[in-house]
C-alpha cells in the first residue's frame, strides 16, 4: 500500500491529527474517532493497525495501555515527494504574505493620519 493510499483514508488522517499532539492510549483515539466517524471499535483498531504496519505509527505497551505515537519516517518521505510541487504554492503564498503586510501597513498608516486630525486643533 502506497503511503498516500494510507492517508487517502479521513480516520487514519483524523488518528494521525490527534497524535501530532503527542502520544495517546488507543482507548482514546478509539473513543474521539467512534465519536466522529460513527464507527465500531474494531473498525478503529484496523485503521490503527494500517498505520502501524505501514510505519505511520509506533505502539508501545504501558501496562494494560497502548500508547500510540507518530512515526515520522512515511511523513517525511511525503514532504520529499511533495518538495517538487512547492513551486506551484511557495510564491503565491509569499505574494500573499507580502499583499497581507502591505495592507495592515496602510491600515495602520491611516489610523494613524486619523487619530493626528483628531488630536490636531
Amino acid at each position: 500500500m502506497h503511503a498516500f493510499d494510507v492517508l487517502g483514508d479521513p480516520v487514519r488522517r483524523r488518528i494521525l491529527e490527534l497524535l501530532a499532539d503527542g502520544e495517546q492510549p488507543a482507548g482514546t483515539l478509539g473513543e474521539t474517532v467512534r465519536r466522529e466517524f460513527g464507527i465500531s471499535q474494531p473498525a478503529v483498531s484496523q485503521h490503527l493497525k494500517v498505520l502501524r504496519e505501514h510505519g505511520f505509527t509506533t505502539v508501545r505497551a504501558d501496562g494494560t495501555r497502548r500508547l500510540y505515537a507518530v512515526d515520522p519516517g512515511p511523513l517525511r518521505e511525503i514532504d520529499a515527494w511533495l518538495a517538487g510541487f512547492r513551486r506551484f504554492w511557495t510564491p503565491p503564498l509569499a505574494a500573499l504574505a507580502t499583499e497581507l503586510a502591505r495592507g495592515r501597513r496602510e491600515r495602520r498608516l491611516r489610523e494613524d493620519d486619523t487619530d493626528n486630525e483628531r488630536t490636531d486643533p
